[in-house]
């Protein structure tokens, strides 16, 4: 059958049967007459001759002793799924239990075959996606960007009927870009859509849900238990609240204000204008100043109060500051200085990996259940959740950042226990940074530049039932010139190695004054990690800003259909390449650029063979190996610092060097340079 060829095809305009032609050369899948759904099976070999004259490949489908896929049929195939909805976790579960159960690819994807036209689509995309992330035979296999499968989930629902009316009256090769306007969602009397373009970024939001099909809530021991899972999850987040803030500065806008009050009114409100095609319903929206209330959703199974997050999270902070968390036998177990983030993630997420459920409970995803159905809590208007349920579309919304702090909070008392780092923990004996700059393409040292850019992808991979052919969408985005680093290094020793670790961060706060050490320490935002080798002696490091281990480029983001057989791994996940910088000021923002060279023997773990595209390790670790670093995450900035250190100056050590860099925005729109097709 070809599985690796061919199994990304099962992406491709989900809501279309399998036997319908699919992918770039239209491949027509064969499948056994007993796959069939019901409704086609009288039909027989009917359905796929009035294709014969589109196909280009025939894919024969093998047919064989297929599992009992159980629960995983009644869900609603046109309803909705959500990961933070523990039915639907569960319901993903046993499907990636069932997909990594069987014997080999080729039997992953007969069984695909079967289940594909029979189960809830965005459940069997997930699950499929995973599979394919974590099945060691499956290396190789890419799994295509989500805005192909599910457009509707990225992009402003009236585009889609423009894009059927261009599809079905418009020859192929004379369609033009259908342009998403920028301000889609709200106008400027919100002044929270300022932040729409933050928000709102397709490349973002795809981060978010590659992210959590890496780092899955629930399924097989193989796919959950990964090295330092539960620290990354404080980790990732942590770095887009950097992000986020800064940005909001940039706008004239004051952080973000954690949601602790949770039977106020929230007075941000959200219209997303998206819609579930598989549903044939928008997304609900949030009117300002709108309550939680206690939930009781019998079609989703989910009874759950206000109280109980209350309750979960005094025993949460209980455990923190008592230094112990109870396991499932009763027994108290240390929350230690460097493993004890991990376990708190775990608690926190309400991972399968949390060591006792039932007294932690699930403060995470059900902070995001309860703010899904804030519109229709005990189901009387038989709406479904807003964009909060779902990782591909959370990050749009405003609320969830403000949800994150609070989640981000709650770390950051841990992180506040722990002991300072000491002179010689952040120290480097006999390394010393010297100089910084950065350079851009605009040739003026330390000032950095960002823009608005158009780019086109084309979407006829997700647009069910309409005609063939390419149909490119055009949408706005920020960008920025590359730029490069160059950092000069004394080294008074013998040859020795070292990580280059390099963060920016706002230099004032939202009043324009400097900020205590201890406030800025969680503003910084990492750009990059890498090993240098220092000779002995003065040492002249460069460094291109393309060369991030943050972010993954454009090309990496979108990948199509048409990529799907390259090494991909886990190189779909990364933070957006071109949301690397923060938005800047036409007159310049001023920031700080840290560089710090910390000892590499203290740093380096059990080395992991790369794959053979860009990897983005910094958010995203490494498949099949350990996280490419041993230190705490966010390290030197993750604990309070040590006594008498007020300011970031204070805090410095011989091997760190800040330097003024000054970001500029330049609000004009660069057209599209290579379509995305």
């Amino acid at each position: 059958m070809n599985a690796r060829k061919y199994l990304p095809l099962m992406f491709d305009r989900p809501l279309e049967p399998l036997f319908t032609p699919k992918g770039p050369n239209h491949a027509i899948f064969r499948i056994p007459q007993s796959y069939l759904p019901d409704r086609y099976k009288p039909l027989g070999m009917q359905l796929t001759e009035q294709f014969e004259d589109e196909v280009e490949e025939t894919v024969h489908i093998k047919e064989i002793k297929l599992p009992d896929l159980g629960d995983v049929l009644h869900l609603d195939r046109n309803g909705h799924f959500s990961l933070f909805v523990p039915w639907h976790q569960q319901l993903a579960a046993d499907l990636i239990q069932t997909f990594m159960g069987m014997k080999n690819i080729d039997e992953v994807m007969s069984l695909a075959a079967y289940a594909r036209d029979r189960i809830n689509p965005h459940l069997f995309i997930y699950a499929l996606s995973v599979t394919i992330l974590h099945r060691k035979d499956a290396k190789g296999i890419g799994v295509p960007a989500l805005i192909y499968s599910f457009p509707n989930n990225f992009i402003d629902s009236s585009v889609f009927t423009k894009a059927r009316e261009e599809a079905f009256i418009v020859p192929e090769n004379i369609r033009i870009p259908l342009v998403i306007p920028m301000e889609f969602s709200a106008s400027k009397l919100d002044l929270e859509h300022r932040m729409a373009y933050f928000r709102e970024d397709i490349g973002i939001n795809l981060h978010h849900w590659h992210w959590h099909l890496i780092y899955p809530l629930s399924g097989p021991s193989v796919v959950v238990n990964k090295n330092r899972r539960g620290e990354l999850f404080y980790y990732m987040h942590q770095q887009i609240l950097a992000r986020y803030n800064t940005d909001r500065m940039c706008n004239k806008l004051s952080r973000v204000e954690r949601l602790v009050e949770w039977r106020e009114p929230i007075k941000e409100g959200y219209f997303s204008k998206l819609n579930n095609l598989a549903a044939s319903r928008n997304y609900p929206g949030r009117v300002d100043y709108q309550r939680m209330t206690n939930l009781a959703r019998g079609e989703e199974q989910i009874f759950v109060d206000i109280d109980d997050l209350t309750q979960w999270r005094d025993r949460i902070v209980e455990a923190i500051h008592s230094g112990y968390y109870i396991d499932r036998r009763g027994e108290r177990v240390p929350l230690t200085e460097f493993e004890g983030i991990d376990v708190l993630g775990n608690i926190i997420e309400a991972s399968s990996l949390s060591p006792n459920p039932s007294y932690y409970g699930n403060l995470h995803n059900f902070g995001h259940i309860l703010l899904a159905f804030i519109h229709d809590p005990d189901q009387r208007f038989l709406e479904s959740f807003g964009v909060m349920a779902g990782t591909s579309t959370a990050m749009r919304d405003p609320v969830f950042y403000r949800w994150h702090s609070y989640i981000d909070f709650l770390f950051q008392i841990h992180k506040s226990v722990l002991p300072r780092y000491t002179m010689s923990q952040l120290n480097y004996d006999g390394v010393r940074v010297t100089n910084v700059r950065v350079l851009s393409q605009k040739a003026t040292d330390n000032h950095l530049h960002t823009f608005w850019q158009q780019s086109e992808i084309d979407l006829s991979y997700g647009l069910d039932f309409i005609e063939r052919g390419p149909l490119l969408v055009r949408f706005t985005h920020l960008q920025h010139y590359p730029f490069t680093y160059t950092i000069t290094v004394d080294n008074n020793g013998l040859q020795r190695m070292g990580t280059c670790r390099i963060f920016i961060a706002p230099e004032y706060n939202e009043k324009g004054l400097p900020m205590q050490f201890r406030e800025h320490k969680n503003l910084f935002i990492a750009l990059d990690r890498f090993t240098v080798t220092l000779k002995p002696g003065v040492n002249t490091i460069t460094r291109s800003s393309k060369e991030s281990t943050v972010t993954i480029p454009f090309e990496q983001t979108f990948r199509n259909l048409g990529d799907s057989t390259s090494e991909l791994n886990y190189c779909g996940c990364g933070w957006p390449h071109h949301m690397l910088l923060p938005k800047g000021i036409p007159n310049g923002y001023p920031c700080q650029l840290f560089v710090m060279i910390s000892n590499y023997a203290d740093d380096a773990v059990v080395p992991t063979i790369p794959g053979s595209c860009k990897t983005a390790d910094n958010y995203c670790g490494v498949r099949d190996g350990l996280y490419p670093d041993r230190r705490s995450m966010g390290y030197p900035f993750d604990r309070m610092p040590r006594p008498g250190v007020q300011t970031l100056e204070e805090f410095l050590t011989p091997n760190m060097k800040v330097e003024r860099v000054n970001i500029y925005f330049h609000d004009r729109i660069f057209k599209p340079v290579k379509p995305q097709s």
